[in-house]
């Protein structure tokens, strides 16, 4: 899984670099709403709501704005509603894809995704038709140089983990979804730098894709899905080889 571990480090950094663009602070307060409508208003009580604010405030998010989007998710205040979907979908070379998407147009949505992997060798999957490759997990990155695995790995499966994976630049962390706070505030009192903790659908299975121009554009597409306004969250089951990735980062 090193090539599609990889492009999710990619993914994660460039969402932080490209948050003057916008359209993240609206996705990051969107999920914020979502959270907040389905669990309640209180942090402390809704570990989804928490997660939420998290991801908004290492974006920079205003408070003004987390707050605003806490209180429309409750009814406080009025806004638009918005709904979850999960796009089941097929990219080039046979690529297993899930598009998470919060939206407020379920029509708009549809017919944004369908168009986005029909133009790029893609194509929309029905319901139940590659959800079964992946499997929730949470999800935490340690980051810093040198750092004992050993170590490491004893904290983080005392503390209730499940698995932990080398990363370019530190480890990935894999925990069971109602473990993942737990396990991320014992790592922090351990003395861990944490840089991302959330939840993510992990491809169980993984296709290898070694040519360069099918992964450039494997590549392409999940950057086109990531970019549409109504898109939270992009999973796929390939795995490209690291000297390969480079090369196209480069």
């Amino acid at each position: 899984m090193s090539g599609h571990s990889k492009w999710a480090n990619i993914k994660h950094r460039k969402a932080a670099q490209d948050a003057k663009r916008g359209n993240l602070f609206q996705k990051l307060v969107k999920a914020v709403i979502i959270a907040a409508k389905e669990g309640g208003g209180d942090p402390a009580m809704n570990m989804r709501l928490k997660a939420a604010i998290d991801r908004a405030k290492a974006a920079s998010v205003p408070n003004d704005n987390i707050i605003r989007g806490i209180k429309r998710g409750t009814g406080e205040i009025e806004g638009a509603q918005y709904e979850e979907i999960t796009y089941e979908a097929y990219g080039p070379n046979g690529v297993a894809i899930l598009i998470e998407v919060l939206t407020d147009n379920r029509n708009r949505a549809a017919s944004e995704i369908r168009a986005l992997l029909t133009r790029n060798g893609g194509s929309l999957g029905e319901a139940g038709s590659v959800a079964w490759m992946f499997e929730r997990k949470g999800t935490i990155e340690v980051g810093g140089k040198d750092l004992d695995e050993e170590a490491l790995m004893t904290a983080a499966l005392e503390a209730g983990a499940e698995d932990l994976e080398q990363q370019e630049e530190g480890y990935a962390v894999y925990t069971d979804p109602a473990s993942l706070s737990d396990v991320r505030e014992a790592l922090e009192k351990a003395g861990y730098s944490i840089e991302r903790a959330e939840t993510e659908m992990v491809p169980k299975n993984t296709v290898q894709i070694s040519d360069p121009e099918k992964a450039r554009k494997v590549l392409r597409l999940m950057d086109l899905l990531e970019e549409n306004d109504d898109t939270q969250n992009v999973y796929g089951n390939f795995d490209i080889p690291d000297v390969i990735m480079e090369s196209l980062e480069g």
